[in-house]
């Protein structure tokens, strides 16, 4: 799996796109009816920023910001790392892992053609196993 190339693996028909004027509110929104994890902040036809569930918790709720009047723009990453399509996806992960985020663009020809994300990494029943595991530990946490 790691040997295959970006585009065997990547998400196409999930990536969302919006422009860096959207609010984190309605951006959230898209994110939850689509179930994905990131949506790609498009200006001019160009990726100018990600947005993901992470900056939702970590820099909008956490810093006590109002999703309902906080732009993309104040909020996304800016100018994210990209992959190739080409590449291998093992090359994306290590990308990932070593930038410490979880949501990679594949950019070909300065387009947005896809996503990559660490959970491709794992086959649906390896990430049944660690969700229930996870789900089990909050409840034993916190029960």
């Amino acid at each position: 799996m790691f040997d295959q190339p970006v585009r065997n693996v990547m998400q196409r028909r999930s990536v969302l796109k919006v422009p860096p004027q959207t609010l984190v509110t309605k951006a959230a929104k898209l994110m939850a009816k689509k179930n994905v994890g990131a949506v790609m902040v498009i200006e001019d036809g160009r990726l100018v920023g990600i947005f993901t569930e992470r900056d939702i918790a970590f820099r909008v709720v956490a810093q006590g910001l109002d999703a309902q009047t906080t732009r993309l723009a104040e909020v996304m990453t800016p100018a994210p790392d990209t992959v190739d399509p080409d590449k291998p996806f093992g090359y994306a992960l290590l990308r990932m892992d070593e930038g410490g985020f979880r949501h990679l663009p594949v950019i070909k020809d300065g387009n947005v053609v896809g996503i990559v994300s660490a959970r491709s990494a794992m086959d649906p029943a390896l990430e049944e196993f660690v969700s229930e595991a996870h789900r089990r530990k909050h409840y034993r946490e916190n029960g």
